[in-house]
């Protein structure tokens, strides 16, 4: 039977440490709920005795069934000035409601004298007496030991000194930290098997930071020297250069390493349950992030797909869909005929004979050596294919645009008004729209031009607006590509393209590829 890993979220907790996160309670309840679906073992929820927030969100979690995870309450060991019955912190664990607390202590000599001020002695003392007085009162005691490895390197008897202290008191899982992020692999796989041995009969835990880029790294060679709970965050979350990232250390364990964290049913929602953190604390995903990233499991160089296309093993370390992610295949200038075979294959696309794969792949190579980019706009790319087989009937003509910027007042924003003149079945229509901006402005009056043709154009919405400077030297003469992405009411995405000297052109070119796959989407047979 393989061997059970326990995963220990602390996302809600150290990760909100975070320079750039923030969370609501109500916000933390939901991820709490997700990672319990998700099969984490702990969530930490943060810390009661530090601030209202905390304490508001472990109340609203006392009317949160949890099926799997059990949730934790976060703190530190007791002011040496304090008793255990008056330390405000301990109370405030016991008062939360839950059965698990996670408090740490000192584990390196230099912070017992010069942070807390206090005798080495002293610190063993409110170590052992905290953990004493809240196994006590909790189900669980976990023992987070602050600067473990820092303290061992420099002072290797109180280190282990520390845990003693912690066992004694009951403690039933002791945490060895890297909390400065600075300790490497081979220093872990040396002093983790010293406290295996000098503590044979007590679990072990790793929590590590990611400070040199290797807090990953570090957690897997702890459970291979002994440890069997796992700390980290969702994509890595945390103070400074953040934890170590539960969305890397789960499948490693799993898929590759042997041990059991989850059923793989659950496995496959990682992906999901990655987008869905960042969502909430309003973050744009890492598309390069492994496993779970967009990127994660994408081919661009045409001998990379050829390979692929045989055998996903090729270019693969794990089929992306056991973590819940899928294989893409760009497009570009380093694009070879499997590459456009394969997207082809994905819109249900003929390409014809070998001699028409080579002309699409001929005029993407053109279109890319103008500044055009398909890797984000796949829509374009069809739209690309399609006119280059000659198999494409556009849905309208451009007769005219206009746009106008006018600032009227120093104290309030310019004003954006574009009209817009288009041929629909020997009509022509002409329409006006005011917006935020010109291009905001543009949209508006394309859409009102083609919404009596083609009514579905309603239910599209501009949802993502990106520009590109590729010339950056020639100054107000550069090159600019602009990325855009739309959606319809029913959820689908579509990404398009366009690129020219002048920026409302560009955006012209992409605002009508957006239109014209919606139309074709959509089966509309009325064409221009």
């Amino acid at each position: 039977m393989k061997q059970i890993i326990k995963a220990y979220d602390t996302t809600l907790r150290d990760g909100t440490q975070a320079e750039d996160i923030s969370m609501l309670a109500d916000d933390k309840v939901r991820i709490a709920r997700k990672l319990d679906e998700f099969g984490i073992t702990y969530i930490e929820g943060g810390w009661p005795g530090s601030n209202p927030k905390d304490m508001n969100f472990f109340r609203l979690m006392r009317d949160v069934r949890l099926e799997h995870a059990k949730l934790t309450a976060f703190g530190s060991t007791r002011k040496h000035e304090n008793t255990v019955d008056t330390d405000p912190n301990l109370q405030a664990i016991t008062e939360s409601g839950v059965s698990v607390a996670t408090i740490f202590g000192k584990s390196w000599d230099f912070h017992v004298t010069n942070a807390l001020n206090i005798s080495l002695d002293d610190n063993l003392e409110t170590i052992e007496d905290s953990l004493a007085y809240l196994k006590g009162r909790m189900d669980e005691v976990i023992y987070d030991a602050e600067h473990f490895f820092d303290g061992y390197k420099h002072n290797p008897e109180y280190a282990l000194a520390t845990l003693r202290a912690a066992a004694a008191g009951g403690a039933d899982c002791l945490v060895l930290c890297d909390t400065n992020g600075g300790s490497l692999p081979f220093e872990l796989e040396e002093i983790i098997p010293m406290v295996r041995r000098q503590l044979p009969d007590i679990e072990l835990g790793i929590h590590v930071h990611n400070d040199s880029e290797v807090a990953v790294a570090n957690t897997l060679i702890a459970v291979r020297c002994g440890a069997t709970q796992v700390q980290g965050t969702i994509n890595g979350f945390g103070e400074r250069c953040g934890n170590a990232n539960l969305v890397s250390i789960i499948p490693n364990l799993q898929l590759k390493m042997g041990y059991q964290v989850m059923t793989p049913e659950n496995l496959q929602q990682l992906t999901w349950l990655s987008h869905y953190v960042d969502e909430i604390v309003n973050k744009q995903h890492n598309t390069h992030q492994p496993f779970v990233g967009l990127s994660a499991f994408a081919h661009k160089g045409g001998i990379h797909v050829s390979a692929v296309q045989k055998d996903p093993l090729t270019y693969e370390h794990i089929s992306p869909e056991w973590v819940g992610n899928r294989r893409r295949v760009l497009v570009s200038d380093l694009s070879g005929r499997s590459n456009i075979i394969y997207k082809a294959r994905e819109y249900n696309l003929d390409v014809g004979d070998e001699a028409q794969t080579r002309s699409i792949l001929e005029r993407i190579k053109e279109m890319e050596d103008r500044g055009y980019q398909y890797e984000g706009a796949e829509a374009s790319f069809e739209l690309l294919v399609k006119k280059t087989l000659g198999t494409y009937k556009p849905f309208f003509g451009l007769m005219g645009f206009r746009v106008i910027v006018e600032k009227l007042r120093r104290n309030r924003a310019p004003l954006s008004e574009a009209t817009v003149m288009v041929r629909v079945n020997k009509r022509i229509e002409h329409q006006a729209g005011i917006g935020d901006g010109p291009v905001d402005a543009l949209d508006k009056a394309l859409r009102k031009a083609l919404e009596q043709f083609y009514p579905v154009v309603k239910d599209v919405k501009l949802t993502d607006y990106k520009v590109r400077i590729l010339s950056s030297d020639r100054g107000t003469k550069a090159v600019t590509r602009v990325l855009i992405e739309s959606r319809d009411k029913d959820g689908n995405k579509w990404g398009t393209v366009g690129v020219s000297g002048n920026i409302i052109e560009a955006s012209w070119q992409a605002l009508v590829d957006s239109i014209e796959y919606k139309l074709l989407k959509a089966g509309i047979n009325d064409h221009l």
